[in-house]
């Protein structure tokens, strides 16, 4: 039960490797109901940290001359995308090649396009449509990363996650429903969010990135224009981990049957039996597959008694 999160997949291509490598739940590139663009260059930058990430803070990380050991990076791409023509092709090509115990998944993000909360519900019902249109029926929505330009991220609104949820699956009742969370410090906004949503969703995935300020030596941004980044890799398998339980927990604690995507820092092996003790039903990597094209398998063989 591993697989590649949203994010290195674009294309067919990059599909059809990851499945060959053995990489058994592969997720095409998140997408939207019209073409975005990339942000500024650069897009991804190691960091220098040792330890755990600490989510309650402000305080900047410092850039990294290199990429090292246990690997820690900062990314802001800004959740570009293709126009719909195109990423359906990608998904009607690539819904043929997953083979028995496989799986394809969709991403999609919804934009706001600066017309409002009703409209931004009702972008997320025209893009699953979009997507459904393609033959794939498991999709997920992220509602955690940063949505044109802005610090805010929509899984910390309570009310629109809600609304999404619910204009989503009154839509297209038969879809295979999984939403993206980030990580959560408010515990009890967590354990509302997934009381009211929970009971609607086939499952929950998190974490994604965690957003933190990234400087320079001289204490600049690193990305321009964008005061944070994503940071992923090592530091954050913690917050990953946390969440995964928390899950399992309300999952639990209301009698729910979501199934549970654990990631955020999945690196070795280890990292994967972590998360599956933490009771993560499926296990997915971003930034440890990048850098690891042969992880899938290190993980197999890990299972194998």
């Amino acid at each position: 039960p591993f697989g590649i999160g949203a994010g290195p997949l674009p294309t067919t291509g990059f599909i059809a490797a990851a499945l060959n490598r053995g990489f058994d739940i592969v997720t095409l590139k998140t997408v939207r109901t019209a073409a975005f663009p990339i942000n500024p260059y650069p897009h991804v930058r190691p960091v220098s940290m040792q330890g755990n990430l600490d989510a309650s803070t402000e305080t900047p990380v410092m850039v990294a001359t290199h990429y090292s050991q246990p690997l820690a990076v900062a990314n802001s791409l800004g959740i570009p995308s293709l126009k719909p023509a195109v990423w359906q092709t990608y998904f009607r090509e690539s819904l043929a090649l997953p083979k028995r115990g496989q799986a394809l998944f969709a991403s999609f993000q919804g934009t706001v396009h600066g017309k409002g909360r009703d409209e931004f519900v009702r972008d997320h019902v025209r893009g699953l449509k979009l997507i459904l249109q393609t033959g794939v029926q498991i999709i997920e929505i992220n509602l955690s990363c940063p949505n044109e330009g802005t610090e805010t991220l929509a899984c910390f609104d309570a009310d629109i996650t809600e609304q999404i949820v619910r204009a989503v699956r009154a839509a297209h009742p038969a879809v295979k429903l999984i939403i993206k969370l980030a990580y959560f410090s408010d515990h009890k906004l967590l354990k509302h969010i997934v009381s009211q949503v929970g009971p609607l969703l086939d499952g929950i995935s998190a974490i994604n990135t965690i957003p933190t300020p990234v400087v320079d030596t001289a204490g600049k941004p690193v990305f321009p224009g964008r005061r944070k980044a994503g940071i992923s890799g090592a530091p954050i398998k913690w917050a990953g981990l946390e969440m995964t339980q928390l899950l399992a927990k309300y999952r639990q604690q209301l009698g729910l049957d979501y199934k549970i995507i654990g990631l955020g820092g999945v690196l070795n092996s280890q990292d994967f039996h972590d998360y599956r003790q933490a009771g993560a039903d499926f296990v997915m990597s971003v930034t440890g597959t990048m850098w690891n094209p042969g992880l899938a398998a290190e993980i197999k063989q890990s299972l194998q008694f």
